[in-house]
């Protein structure tokens, strides 16, 4: 579950890579994508700055992947196929964490994320961050 401090700790599902990550704005910054790579992977990311992304192992078993322009690098366990975090487009400077990976948080701990438009991506329109909508959870009775 969520708590009060920024400094987490995460890991892949195998356990191969393992991280700390102090969050910028704790969970302030949660938030999913509309764009193609963000909508097929599903992630609910939230921000870490770029020294406050610390690999405690395993940090030779990761796997890249960059489409489009290349600019934004993202980060899988190349054992389990777990994306663990990337490295920003819009802001160079910050990664993204995939909050699943860190350890006792899930996406579902968040009642509504905010999705951002990354089908018009700020560095592409040159207009600011435009919010597409909200992701809801609502858990069963």
């Amino acid at each position: 579950m969520v708590s009060d401090t920024n400094v987490w700790a995460g890991q892949c599902h195998c356990g191969a890579v393992r991280f700390e990550a102090t969050l910028s704005d704790g969970f302030n910054s949660i938030r999913r994508c509309t764009c193609s790579y963000c909508r097929m992977r599903g992630a609910v990311v939230v921000m870490a700055e770029m020294g406050g992304f610390k690999f405690l192992q395993g940090e030779d078993a990761l796997t890249t992947y960059r489409f489009h322009t290349g600019s934004a690098q993202h980060f899988f366990c190349s054992r389990c196929g777990i994306y663990t975090h990337h490295q920003r487009r819009s802001d160079t400077t910050s990664y993204a964490v995939n909050v699943a990976c860190l350890d006792g948080v899930s996406p579902f701990d968040f009642a509504e994320v905010p999705v951002m438009d990354g089908v018009n991506h700020t560095n592409d329109t040159g207009k600011p961050t435009r919010r597409a909508g909200t992701l809801r959870f609502i858990p069963a009775d």
